[in-house]
């Protein structure tokens, strides 16, 4: 599959390094286990002087495949590093250069050492709301929640803040030095940004920076999802698409908006109020050009049941397959196949199959799809032929949003704080290691050479092989 030039640049090749996961210190990190080889910041290879980035972005790549290149099996399971920062850490770390790049629900950037987990710097760049101020919710304080993204010609981290007031701010920082380059407020395209979280990942594509939205833990208020695009200058119009229902439809899944090798963006919309027969583009995917106009719906026939009873597509995002397909399981547990090319409107499957009530992000590499389940452990899901089968289950507590690396996909139990590396062809447990800390919902890591990097409710962790 081929990408564009913005595209192909932010899903950089993989570098040597580590298999990590961070949880969080202002001051530094400290040290457990063997810690892998530290690295220097290298310049990109568009020759534009900035580092390039081995996971820039939810999932690696734009496509949000989750697929870790040239990683090597590690041996047993250790705990590298630990560093303990100001604030929950929800989103994928990001890696560039030898750096770690997390966002705290503090409102704080932070760049650590890949090698030890030290803090190079620090950037907070807002207030954020406590829970008591918010109408309803579940993360306390409200920060940063949405996986940053990293764009290697001007080598910065985008990132966007809640701050008191209930504004949105998109923040612009140097990956070398922790400047804030860019800083904007963001209306939301709904006009309620009391009743909005912004928790998708950001996206880069067409000369934007993409951001979505939903509403908050409870679905309180009059909000509507939306999709928001900057310019990545900070300056300039901003763009917009607005879930055409009278309420919700939240723009929610955790890897944020996923993008095709024509530049098309496709995003899974949740519930909505509607529940008689005029269809609202709620419960479904929908497709949306670089400028933010709707270009294809898909939605199941049970839309009205699914808005009725809380059971929406929105939970994860449409998992987009090599042969054009995309395949999208909710709350309700069933999946779908549907043409990414012709959605087909209500009804407009090629395929559905009952798999799994499904939440955060999935990966995908050739025809498996390895689903989030939330009973049954994770799934991997054959799409060959266009049929749906399941080809195997992981064990029943792994929960988490999956990852590809080392001939292993990695997942966590997010409630039980587990990592496990499960064989890919089978699904047996290869090795497991208890992380000894809470880890946020749909929690998922960053991988490159025989480490991985992980968000938790402290900080970040760093797990490898000795």
């Amino acid at each position: 599959m081929r990408f564009g030039r913005t595209a192909r640049l932010a899903a950089a090749a993989l570098t040597g390094g580590v298999l990590a996961a961070v949880a969080g210190c202002a001051g530094g990190g400290t040290s457990t286990g063997s810690a892998p080889p530290s690295r220097t910041l290298a310049p990109d290879p568009g020759g534009g002087g900035h580092p390039d980035a081995a996971w820039p972005t939810y999932g690696r790549d734009f496509a949000r495949s989750g697929v870790a290149a040239g990683v090597a099996r590690p041996g047993r399971l250790a705990v590298s590093w630990r560093a303990h920062l100001d604030g929950a850490v929800y989103g994928q770390p990001l890696l560039v250069g030898n750096l770690v790049i997390a966002a705290t629900e503090n409102d704080s950037v932070y760049a650590l050492d890949q090698a030890t987990g030290r803090v190079i710097w620090r950037k907070h760049v807002g207030t954020p709301v406590p829970l008591s101020d918010l109408p309803c919710g579940n993360i306390d304080p409200l920060g940063i929640t949405g996986t940053p993204v990293y764009n290697p010609p001007s080598g910065l981290v985008y990132a966007v803040a809640e701050t008191t007031g209930y504004h949105h701010v998109l923040v612009g920082i140097s990956v070398r030095d922790g400047a804030a380059r860019i800083e904007r407020d963001i209306p939301t395209p709904d006009g309620q940004p009391r009743y909005d979280q912004q928790r998708p990942a950001l996206a880069i594509a067409a000369g934007r920076v993409y951001v979505a939205f939903g509403g908050l833990y409870g679905d309180c208020g009059p909000y509507r999802g939306s999709v928001a695009g900057l310019p990545l200058s900070g300056s300039g119009p901003l763009i917009s698409y607005v879930v055409p229902t009278p309420r919700e439809g939240a723009v929610w899944g955790t890897a944020g908006p996923v993008t095709g090798p024509d530049g098309t963006m496709y995003v899974s919309v949740g519930n909505g109020e509607e529940t008689g027969s005029r269809f609202d583009d709620s419960d479904s995917v929908t497709a949306l050009s670089p400028g933010l106009h709707r270009t294809g719906v898909f939605a199941p026939t049970t839309w009205a049941d699914d808005n009725a009873h809380d059971l929406d597509l929105g939970s994860t995002q449409p998992a987009l397959l090599p042969d054009g397909m995309l395949l999208e399981d909710g709350k309700r547990g069933t999946a779908y196949l549907v043409d990414s090319a012709h959605l087909g409107g209500v009804g407009g499957q090629v395929a559905e199959a009952d798999v799994c009530e499904a939440y955060g992000g999935t990966a995908v590499q050739g025809s498996i799809v390895y689903e989030p389940c939330a009973q049954g452990g994770l799934a991997a899901v054959d799409t060959a032929g266009h049929k749906i089968r399941v080809r195997w289950r992981g064990p029943s507590q792994a929960q988490g949003s999956p990852v590809i690396g080392g001939g292993a996909v990695w997942v966590t139990d997010y409630q039980g704080g587990t990592l496990y590396e499960l064989d890919q062809a089978t699904g047996a447990t290869r090795d497991s290691l208890g992380l000894r800390t809470t880890l946020p919902h749909f929690s998922s890591m960053s991988m490159t050479g025989s480490h991985a990097f992980l968000g938790t409710m402290e900080g970040v962790i760093a797990v490898g092989g000795v």
